[in-house]
C-alpha cells in the first residue's frame, strides 16, 4: 500500500515496472483494493490504463479513484492467474467479477473403517478414512443418488450408533432399501459384493455390474433358485432404467459443461457435472459483474475462481472464451489439479448437443432472474444467514394442522424451492384415529406418513422443514424423523408472536438452545411467513372441504356393502333419501341387490339402532 501523501505519478511509476508476468492491484486513497488484474507483461498491461482515449466507461470510473498501484511479479503466467484468483476471493474488489458461491459441494461418502461399510451424505473436509464420490451440484442430487443406491444395492446408510443397537430389522429393510446386516439377514461375503457393485456404479461402470448380475441370474436359474433369479432380474431392469436416465450418451470419463448467458448487466452461468459418464445434475450461478465487462472476461474470471475452490475435471466444455486466454487457463488449472485439464469450446456431435443444452439452460435461468432480480434466491440466502446454515437451502417444506374444535382435521405439507412454491409437490393428509383437538398426535401422524413415503423414494427430502408451532410441535417432528432414520434435515418451529401479530414470530431451531428472532422487515422472515401462510391456507382449504363432505354425506355412504350402484338403485326406487329413510326392512329388500342383512343395516343407520 502506498502510504505517502505524494500524489500518484503514473509516468514515474510505469518507468519502474518490469515486463515480466505478475499481478497488479489498484488502490484508492484509503488503501482499499479497487481492482486486481494479471498480466503476461506488467509494464504493457498497466500502461494501457493510462492511454488518452479508448477506455471503457467502467475503466474510466475506476481510474478516477486510483491513488496507488501495487504489483507482484511471478515466475509464470499460471502463477499470476492463481494469485489473482486468491486475491479476488480474499479482498472482493469492487471492480472485479465476483463469484459468490464458495461453499463446499456435497459428496457421497463410503465409510470403509468397519466390517459393514455404509454410504452417507458428506459435506466439508474429506479427511475421514473411506472413499468419496462427487462432487455433486447440490444436496438433492446426492440424496437422489443415495436413494437409487439403496433401491438397487441395499447397502446400509444408517449411523453406526443405530447399526450397533438394532435387535430387529428397521423400516428400510421392510421396504427393501437395506439388506439388514445389523441383524444378520445377509452374509459378509454377499454384503461385500453389494458394496463393490455400488462402488462400480458410482465410478460409472454400470455395464460391468449388469454383465455380472446377468451371469448370476443365469446361474441362479440353472440351479432352480428362481426367487433369487427374479430378484437379480429386477435389479438388472432397475439399472437399465437408471442408465437410460443418467448416462450422457457417447460420453465417458469426467467433464464439466460451463455455459454463460449475459444481458442487461446480469450474468448466469450453468455448470453441468458429469462424473464417470453419469450426469450428476447442474448448478446455476449468478456472478456479480461490473458495468461494461465483456462476456469472455466474465467466463475467464468465473472459471479461474470456481476451479480455485473445486477440483477441475479432465475436460471442461465452454460456450465462449477468449482464445488468447485458453492456453493460460489450461496451464493454470492443470497445475492446480496435478494432471492435464483441457478447455474445449469447439466441439461436435454429442458434446455439441450437451453444450447447446447448457447454453439453453443458462438463457432460461437468466430470463427467470431478470423477471425477479433479487427474487427467491436472495430470500433463501437471507434465510441461510439468519439460521446460520452451511449452505443455501434448495428445498423447503412446511406443515400445518387445521380443524374446527377437533372436527375433520387435515394436515398440509407445502414445498418451496428456488423458483418459489412447487404446487405439484403439495400434499394433504386426512388425520384419522387421534383424540379430537390433539394437534401433537395429528402432526405426528402427518409427518410419519409423509417421511415414510419420502424414505421410500416418493420425493427428495427437504433441506429445511418448518413446523407451524413452538417447541412442542418441534419435538414431535424430531421424534418422527428419528424413528424413520431421516438425517440431514434442519427442523424449525414457527411460534406466533403476542396476539398472533405478524412480524413478531419466534423461530426455534432444533438442537439450539436460543431461539431466533428476526426484525419485522427481514427478507428471511418474509420468506418464513410466506411459507407458513401458504401451509395454513392449504390446510384450511382441505379442512373446509372435508368438513363440508362430512356434513353433507349421505348415511348410505357409511354402510359397508352399499356402493355407488346400490345407492343409485335405492334413491331411484324410492324417489329420494327421505323416502329411503321412511322405508321398512321388507320394502328395502324389494330393491335389486339388497339382502335382508343389508336392509337391516340401512334401516338401523336411519333409525339409530
Amino acid at each position: 500500500m502506498n502510504e505517502t501523501a505524494t500524489p500518484f505519478d503514473p509516468q514515474a511509476f510505469l518507468r519502474t515496472l518490469t515486463e515480466q508476468p505478475g499481478v497488479y492491484r489498484m488502490l484508492d486513497a484509503e488503501g482499499r483494493i479497487l481492482y486486481v488484474g494479471k498480466a503476461r507483461n506488467l509494464k504493457r498491461r498497466v500502461a494501457s490504463y493510462f492511454r488518452a482515449t479508448g477506455l471503457p466507461v467502467k475503466t474510466r470510473a475506476l481510474m478516477r479513484q486510483v491513488a496507488a498501484i501495487e504489483v507482484t511479479v511471478t515466475r509464470t503466467e499460471g502463477e499470476a492467474l492463481l494469485l489473482e484468483s486468491n486475491l479476488i476471493k480474499a479482498h472482493r474488489p469492487r471492480y472485479n467479477v465476483l463469484y459468490r458461491d464458495d461453499k463446499s459441494y456435497p459428496w457421497i461418502y463410503l465409510a470403509t473403517d468397519t466390517p459393514w461399510p455404509r454410504l452417507a451424505f458428506h459435506r466439508g473436509a474429506r479427511n475421514r478414512p473411506g472413499r468419496y464420490f462427487g462432487p455433486y451440484p447440490n444436496a438433492q442430487a446426492v440424496r437422489e443418488t443415495l436413494a437409487l443406491l439403496a433401491k438397487v444395492f441395499r447397502v446400509r446408510q444408517c449411523e453406526d450408533s443405530v447399526f450397533r443397537n438394532r435387535s430387529r430389522p428397521c423400516l428400510q429393510y421392510q421396504i427393501e432399501r437395506c439388506s439388514a446386516p445389523c441383524v444378520g439377514r445377509i452374509g459378509a461375503q454377499d454384503y461385500a459384493r453389494d458394496v463393490e457393485d455400488a462402488v462400480r456404479f458410482l465410478e460409472g461402470r454400470s455395464d460391468e455390474i449388469v454383465q455380472a448380475l446377468t451371469e448370476r441370474m443365469q446361474a441362479a436359474a440353472a440351479a432352480l433358485e428362481f426367487e433369487e433369479a427374479a430378484r437379480l432380474r429386477d435389479r438388472i431392469a432397475t439399472l437399465r432404467r437408471i442408465q437410460e436416465r443418467q448416462y450422457v450418451t457417447g460420453t465417458r470419463g469426467d467433464l464439466d459443461i460451463v455455459a454463460l448467458a449475459m444481458e442487461g448487466g446480469l450474468a448466469v452461468v450453468q455448470v453441468f457435472f458429469v462424473r464417470g459418464g453419469r450426469n450428476l445434475g447442474n448448478k446455476s450461478f449468478r456472478p456479480t459483474v461490473p458495468d461494461g465487462e465483456p462476456p469472455e472476461a466474465v467466463m475467464e474470471a468465473f472459471l479461474s475462481q470456481f476451479y480455485s475452490v473445486h477440483a477441475p475435471p479432465a475436460e471442461i466444455l465452454v460456450n465462449l472464451l477468449d482464445e488468447a486466454e485458453t492456453g493460460l487457463l489450461e496451464k493454470a488449472l492443470s497445475e492446480r489439479a496435478g494432471r492435464q485439464v483441457r478447455l474445449r469450446r469447439r466441439v461436435r456431435g454429442e458434446r455439441a448437443r450437451w453444450l447447446e443444452m447448457a447454453v439453453r439452460n443458462a438463457r432460461m435461468a437468466l430470463t427467470a432472474h431478470l423477471a425477479s432480480r433479487g427474487g427467491m434466491r436472495a430470500r433463501l440466502e437471507a434465510l441461510r444467514e439468519a439460521l446460520a446454515l452451511d449452505a443455501v437451502p434448495a428445498r423447503l417444506e412446511c406443515f400445518d394442522i387445521s380443524h374446527t374444535r377437533g372436527e375433520a382435521p387435515v394436515a398440509s405439507c407445502v414445498v418451496f424451492d428456488e423458483e418459489g412454491p412447487r404446487k405439484a409437490d403439495y400434499r394433504r393428509f386426512n388425520i384419522e384415529g387421534v383424540t379430537p383437538g390433539d394437534d401433537y398426535a395429528a402432526l405426528h401422524q402427518a409427518l410419519e406418513r409423509r417421511y415414510r413415503r419420502l424414505r421410500a423414494g416418493e420425493a427428495p427430502l427437504p433441506d429445511v422443514l418448518f413446523i407451524d408451532g413452538g417447541r412442542g410441535q418441534l419435538a414431535q417432528a424430531r421424534a418422527v424423523l428419528s424413528e424413520l432414520g431421516v438425517t440431514g434435515v434442519i427442523l424449525v418451529g414457527i411460534a406466533k408472536g403476542p396476539d398472533r401479530k405478524p412480524g413478531l414470530e419466534t423461530l426455534f431451531v432444533a438442537g439450539r438452545a436460543e431461539p431466533v428472532r428476526l426484525p419485522p422487515d427481514a427478507p428471511a422472515l418474509h420468506l418464513v411467513q410466506q411459507i407458513r401462510d401458504e401451509a395454513h391456507r392449504f390446510a384450511l382449504t382441505g379442512h373446509r372441504q372435508r368438513r363440508r363432505q362430512q356434513r353433507t354425506r349421505s348415511p348410505l355412504e357409511s354402510i359397508p356393502g352399499i356402493g355407488a350402484r346400490r345407492r343409485q338403485r335405492l334413491l331411484t326406487h324410492f324417489g329420494g333419501l327421505r323416502e329411503v329413510a321412511r322405508a321398512g326392512v321388507e320394502d328395502l329388500m324389494r330393491v335389486k341387490g339388497i339382502s335382508r342383512r343389508l336392509a337391516e343395516q340401512i334401516h338401523a343407520a336411519f333409525h339409530g339402532e
